[in-house]
């Protein structure tokens, strides 16, 4: 639905010589899929095409995306870090494979359902320019979107700054209600389809569930803060930082009920030795960390400013730290920090500064 109102906003958009619209082509991407929910939205996408009479194509990547963004999100679960795949879609297959493709076969820009702005800074100051518009060569950069809720800026930061000229984000200057009513308004069929949830590819299987497709159960033991084991889990490498949900009663975990419980936390794991450490309440210390070390930092920017604005997680909210060489420093310790996550941090107008991954 996203996507269609984007296209339809660039077919109707008032540029800036005056002209009225892009001329606008439909691509759907076909990309590996477990439980056939993908041949769905390859429909709604081709019908959305044709009621916007524009031209309509498919470019199949199930091959490439199998080898960029489902094994590197199984080897990273064998690691026993927490990749995310969203990150490696969108820099190996969107705005890689496709982005190539595209400029390839002569398009001026590439356009997704992206809630996230380009903005452009002109010299002396002048303000960005609209989200639609190229604006303005190397002063490009990408800045949380209008509605907060739904930015996607997080999953963005691995694009290479160079692309910003050729990528456009249609509705990153509105909110979800606002383009469900634009998807009204412009006709489309899909306007009241549901919001996608977790790992695209997933559809209605669970990640445990696709994971033990790839990597054998082994039961392990559950400590807690004390050192104490407390119970059994099926797999160290199924759990996550700051995960709540373990899948196991407290009375499974030796644990009697007490008037004050708290719910239990992941705060370590160890995949050699096969061990999860949890801890009771969402406050404990060993749930925060003071500074991460960065791997592939990508910087949109060469003057990053002394203080920034940083998230681990996608829709966390944001946190003062300051970037000292590949580490990302936090002003106060942050929790649920999970290697293998991306950490991404801006300015304090939400302009995105750069990015890397959590070691």
């Amino acid at each position: 639905m996203d996507s269609s109102v984007a296209a339809a906003l660039l077919k109707t958009a008032r540029l800036p010589d005056g002209s009225q619209g892009f001329n606008v082509v439909g691509a759907h991407l076909k990309c590996f899929n477990v439980d056939g929910c993908a041949a769905q939205d390859a429909e709604d996408a081709r019908r959305a095409a044709e009621h916007l009479g524009i031209p309509f194509y498919t470019f199949d990547y199930e091959k490439e995306y199998k080898e960029k963004v489902v094994k590197y999100m199984i080897d990273g679960y064998k690691m026993g870090i927490t990749p995310n795949p969203d990150v490696m879609c969108n820099k190996e297959i969107k705005f890689g494979l496709f982005y190539k493709k595209a400029m390839e076969l002569g398009a001026d820009f590439v356009a997704t359902g992206h809630y996230v702005l380009k903005i452009a800074t002109a010299r002396g100051g002048v303000p960005p320019s609209k989200n639609l518009e190229n604006g303005g060569g190397k002063n490009l950069k990408l800045k949380i979107a209008h509605d907060r809720a739904k930015d996607q800026s997080y999953f963005l930061w691995a694009l290479k700054p160079e692309q910003l000229k050729h990528c456009l984000f249609p509705i990153g200057d509105y909110t979800k209600p606002q383009v469900r009513k634009l998807a009204k308004k412009f006709g489309l069929h899909n306007a009241e389809k549901k919001d996608s949830q977790g790992i695209c590819f997933l559809g209605q299987v669970s990640l445990p569930d696709f994971l033990r497709r790839y990597i054998r159960p082994k039961v392990g033991a559950i400590i807690n803060d004390s050192g104490k084991v407390i119970g059994q889990h099926k797999g160290a490498h199924l759990y996550t930082i700051g995960q709540r949900h373990l899948g196991l009663k407290n009375y499974e975990l030796k644990i009697k009920n007490k008037p004050d419980q708290k719910p239990f936390y992941v705060a370590e794991k160890d995949v050699k030795k096969n061990t999860v450490v949890v801890v009771e309440g969402e406050n404990h210390p060993m749930l925060y960390k003071k500074e991460v070390v960065l791997a592939n930092l990508n910087l949109f920017t060469k003057k990053i400013p002394k203080t920034v604005f940083s998230r681990v997680r996608y829709r966390q909210s944001l946190s003062r730290a300051k970037i000292v060489g590949n580490k990302l420093i936090f002003e106060k310790p942050v929790k649920f920090v999970a290697e293998g996550q991306s950490a991404v941090f801006y300015d304090k107008s939400g302009r995105m500064l750069g990015g890397g991954i959590i070691l």
